[in-house]
Parts: structure tokens; sequence; C-alpha cells
């Protein structure tokens, strides 16, 4: 079956995309495929339409298969738990053949449509709209990858009845060069230039954002036109905001940009994306283009003549997490955005970059004397970019990459800033492990690492890879701009050694600022951004270096006060109403030791005696992505 080249397709001009073709004849033989079919991809799709599944419950899981599964397969009478190995790969034969044979794509998605209105995965007008958006994507991936007999039955019935292989292991290739010694950076001298770094991610502007509206509507997003009316005896959407499932409106954004002047100055800023709104199922590329455009506008005026270096979300493409790898041309490719991307952020960034900004969605760029700044696509390592069925070995030869540039980095004697979008610890398992691997190799130029995503305010810390003891490196998570779901509107800025001759760059503390919205929403109130928090101060670390917050866990799990006070700051001041308990905390504390995905050996030291792994499934961290 091919798995590269696929290719240029037509899809539906709901995307913005050439009308498919109607060249189909009705065939009755293909009614059963198409009744099969729509039972797999309602399966996939439902986590896509999801706005952010649980650690566990991902599209593109790094090892098995989906746990979504589990919650929609008892409601399938004679579901596939019914179905033998042998029967199961007669049926995606004839799947593998028929969707060769069938151009009507519409037809599939009616049934997927039925399908996701029976199963209740969504309201019916969410699943009209989704299907519609997703179908043309997924049934191109498919063509090409799951519907080989034995992976897709081995993913539904597990490992005796096929092999999953598309996600295999696969390792990128380091430098002959050997790695030097390690060596913690020197503290800065007394005196010497601090920069302060503006931090932004997380946007989600909804344009249909409006006060009064229902904030706990049945669709995945609330607070917004078509939301409806609340109870009367519930408040509705808080004018700036609320706490609840619900979006930013464009003057909250407003808000904050205007609003940065105790917090700064700034020498830069950092932004990593996610920029529309969270109504996935119902998003146009022109929606996506116009908040590109928008948001950028809106940073340029207030933010003026400082430079700003961003970073590609996932909710940045249409169908969300659509990130086709660059050999995927035509409609199905992403050159729409990253050629609207570039033309955005031309006035941020060298030719350079613009040009692998264009071909993959990720660029380096030298800020300053002696710093080498690198922009990741994470969409790459994303477990829920179905492209990535297709070939997920390092897709865009981005890892690769970013060895060439750290390895040029490390000649030259600069250190480096890494920024992206999703955590490495969130991605696929062999990308993340690649990933941690050269980490490890460059610890001595990897001055700082900078995420967002999650929404909420977290850390990954990285260990050299021989004993996993050794604290290496941390990646920072910034809380989000928005409040989905149930969050305080939120920014962060870190301080870093400054611009001088002989800066290590590294980070020396942040900041956290957020919006109270139960404050800014009072009758009469005005908007009054301020300052959260001080990492250093709250937390009394001698400095913010990776011992420091590896310390900072074990600290955590002795001292249950030191804890809620991480847990209320971890919520943007907005923790809730459910107290976390010993399941909750240690999962808490886990995910801050697990820059690597699928690695428990990483909180084996949490709980001395007892098998972390197996505590772990009681508690699933809550989904705000």
């Amino acid at each position: 079956m091919t798995r590269h080249g696929v290719t240029s397709g037509q899809g539906h001009p709901r995307s913005g995309r050439e009308p498919r073709s109607q060249r189909s004849r009705r065939d009755p033989s293909l009614g059963l495929l198409r009744t099969v079919a729509g039972v797999t991809l309602v399966l996939a799709l439902s986590d896509s339409v999801a706005l952010c599944a649980p650690i566990g419950a991902h599209l593109l899981p790094a090892q098995g298969y989906p746990a979504k599964f589990n919650g929609i397969m008892p409601q399938l009478q004679n579901g596939w738990w019914n179905l033998t190995c042998p029967a199961c790969k007669v049926i995606f034969s004839v799947i593998n053949y028929g969707l060769k044979k069938e151009p009507n794509v519409a037809r599939l998605g009616s049934v997927v449509i039925k399908l996701c209105k029976v199963l209740n995965i969504a309201p019916p007008n969410v699943c009209q709209s989704a299907v519609r958006l997703f179908e043309d994507d997924m049934v191109e991936v498919w063509r090409h990858s799951v519907l080989n007999p034995s992976e897709a039955c081995g993913l539904l019935l597990g490992s005796t009845c096929g092999h999953w292989d598309i996600f295999s292991s696969w390792n990128i290739s380091l430098p002959a060069v050997p790695k030097p010694t390690p060596k913690p950076p020197n503290p800065p001298a007394p005196g010497a230039p601090v920069s302060r770094v503006l931090f932004l991610t997380d946007l989600h502007w909804d344009h249909d954002y409006m006060e009064g509206t229902n904030p706990n509507c049945v669709d995945p997003l609330c607070c917004r036109r078509g939301s409806g009316q609340p109870p009367s005896s519930q408040p509705g959407a808080g004018y700036w905001g609320e706490y609840s499932k619900c979006d930013l409106p464009l003057r909250t954004i407003e808000s904050l940009l205007s609003g940065l002047g105790p917090a700064g100055p700034f020498e830069m800023v950092y932004w990593t994306g996610d920029i529309p709104a969270h109504d996935v199922w119902q998003q146009s590329r022109k929606d996506q283009l116009r908040a590109l455009t928008t948001v950028t506008d809106l940073i340029k005026k207030f933010l003026g003549p400082i430079p700003v270096y961003p970073a590609v979300g996932n909710h940045e493409s249409t169908p969300v997490n659509s990130f086709p790898p660059p050999f995927i041309k035509g409609n199905y490719s992403s050159s729409w955005l990253y050629e609207a991307m570039a033309d955005a952020w031309e006035p941020w960034l060298p030719e350079e970059a613009l040009h692998t900004l264009r071909t993959g969605g990720f660029y380096a760029l030298s800020p300053r004397p002696g710093l080498r700044l690198i922009s990741l696509n994470m969409n790459f390592c994303s477990r829920e970019n179905f492209w990535l069925l297709i070939n997920s070995t390092d897709p865009a030869g981005q890892l690769q990459w970013l060895v060439g540039e750290l390895q040029a980095a490390e000649d030259r004697g600069d250190k480096v800033h890494i920024i992206g979008h999703i955590p490495p610890g969130h991605c696929l398992k062999s990308w993340s492990w690649n990933y941690y691997r050269i980490v490890a190799r460059y610890e001595n130029i990897l001055a700082g690492q900078f995420f967002g995503h999650t929404h909420v305010d977290e850390f990954e810390v990285f260990y050299d890879e021989e004993t996993l003891s050794r604290p290496v490196a941390v990646a920072f998570l910034a809380p989000s701009a928005t409040t989905y779901i149930n969050l305080n509107p939120g920014y962060r800025v870190y301080h870093v050694d400054g611009n001088y001759s002989g800066s290590t760059h590294v980070v020396l503390d942040h900041e956290t600022y957020i919006l109270n919205l139960t404050q800014a929403n009072a009758p009469g109130a005005a908007p009054r951004w301020q300052r959260l928090y001080g990492a250093r101060e709250t937390y009394q670390l001698p400095d913010a270096l990776p011992a420091s917050w590896h310390n900072l866990v074990y600290r955590m799990r002795d001292d249950e006060r030191l804890f809620q006070t991480f847990w209320f700051l971890y919520h943007k001041g907005h923790p809730p109403s459910e107290a976390c308990g010993s399941p909750c905390r240690l999962a808490t504390l886990c995910a801050q030791l697990s820059a690597r995905a699928n690695s428990p050996a990483l909180c084996r030291h949490l709980v001395p005696n007892e098998r972390v792994p197996a505590a772990l499934p009681s508690w699933s961290r809550p989904p705000f992505c």
C-alpha cells in the first residue's frame, strides 16, 4: 500500500478548497462497505472533534489502541468486540478496495453523521458540521495508511491479530562530534543585564463571543452566538470572559496587550500559537486566516517595534490538528497556512526563517549575538495529527534539521532557546524520545525551552539518558491567555540573562500575570491585569536551573501546603472546586518529571517501593487544550 507521495485531492468549499468531483455512480454493493468504513471513521473522528483528550485518550496513541474506544464500543450492538480476527481482515480488505472505487465521500460522511448522532458523540449540529469538515482529509489519509488490513485489525483487536507498526521506533542521527563534558552555567555577575521576554500562548479569540449567553450550553464551546440564553437562575457569560468552556472576546486580548506596561519593558516576545477559538467543528480556512491576521495586527499595534517570534499551534489549521508533512501537495497541503503566516510575520523574521516557515512551519534565527532561537512545528509530533498515519518518522525532517542547527550553534559557541506549542512530553513516543535524546546531547548550549498548549502553569524536567537521575534541562509550559476551561486569562514574563558578551541566556526567573474575571466582570469594574506570582520567590528556589525544578517536585511530594500553592497557581488562581487527592497529586507531580512520553521510569522515585504506573490510571488530568 502506498505510504508516500500522496496525490493532491479535492475538498469541499466549506474549507476553502475546490469542490469535490461528482463523477460517482451509485453501487449497492458498497452499502455495507460504507457502513463499516463509517463505524471506523466515526471512532477516529470522535477524538478529533473532542477539543482536547485527556492523556491516554488520543487519536494517535503512542502505544496500544485509543482509550476512547473503551467508552464508545459498548454502545455498538454486535460491535468490534465481537469481531473475529479473520472477519476483521476480510472487512478491511473490502474497505481497502472499496474506498478506491467509491469516490463519493459524501455518502460515507452521511453514514458517519448518523453514527455520531446515534452514539451521542456530539450534539446533532456538531456531528453534521464536523463530519463534513473532516471527511475529505480523513478519508484521504485512510486511503494511504490505516487500511492495511493487518494494521487496522492490530489496532482494533490487538497485536495477536496484526502488527500496528505505523508508529514503530525510529532514530535520528547525531553527529560524530563527541559530547562536551556537562557544565552547568555560571550565575550572572551581580548587576549584569537582565532581559524580560514576554510569552504569549493560546489566545483563542472567539469572534462569536457574546456577553450574556449560556456559558454551559450543550456544544463543545459556549458563551457565543448560538449558545442560547442561560436558565433564569444562572448568570450569562461575562463581558471580559467566563469561567466555563468559553474562549475570549477580542476586547480581552486588546486589554491584555494594552495593559502590558507594568510587566515590561520587553526585549522580545515569544508567541506559541493557538490563535483561533475551539469551535473546531465549523471552521473554514477563511476563519483561520482572519484570526491570524487580526491578532497579528493587534500585536503589531500594541507592541510596536518589539520583535515577536511566533510558533505554529495545533488550532491554526482546519480541520484542527491537520498538518500534512511537506510531501503532501495540492489542496490537502498546508501551504495556504504557511504562506499566510510568512506574509503576516515578515516584519519580524529574516528571509532564511521565512523560507523554512513556508516549507514546514519551523525556522531558526539569531535575535541577538550569542543566542540562536529555534521555533519548532510541534504538530509534527502530535498524537492528534492524523496525517502522521501515513508516515510518522521525523515528519518534514524537522528533528534532523534541529540537530544540524544545534551542532552549528555548538560550533559557534552560541546558546539556544527553543519555542514550540505542544510540549515534548505530550508527543508521539518515538518523536518524544528522539527529542529527549537531542536535548541530552546538547544540554550545554540549551539555555531555555518554552511551550504552551496545556493552558495551565507547569514544567517538564529532562534527565540524562544513562541514569535518568541527573537533571539536564527544563521546559517551561506557560499558562494560556484564554479562559478555556474554567480559568483566568493570563500571560508569562521570563527574566533571562541579558544581552552582553558572555551571557548564558538562561532563564533566571519568571512571573505570571492574570486578569481576575470575578473582579473584572463585577458591575462598574475595569479590567486590571495583576501579577499573580514570581517563581523563585513563591517556591523559594535558589535559581531557575533544572535541578531546582527537580527538587521542587520532591519538596511538593513531602509538603502538602507547598503542593496546594502549586495547584492554585497551576490553574492561574482559579482551581477546580474538587480537592486534588493523592492520585491527582501523584499524576500532577509525575507530569512535571515527564518530558519524555510513555516513560514511567521517570516517576519511579515519587512513591518509593510502589509501582507508580499502577496508581496513575485512577486519575486523569482534565482536558484543556
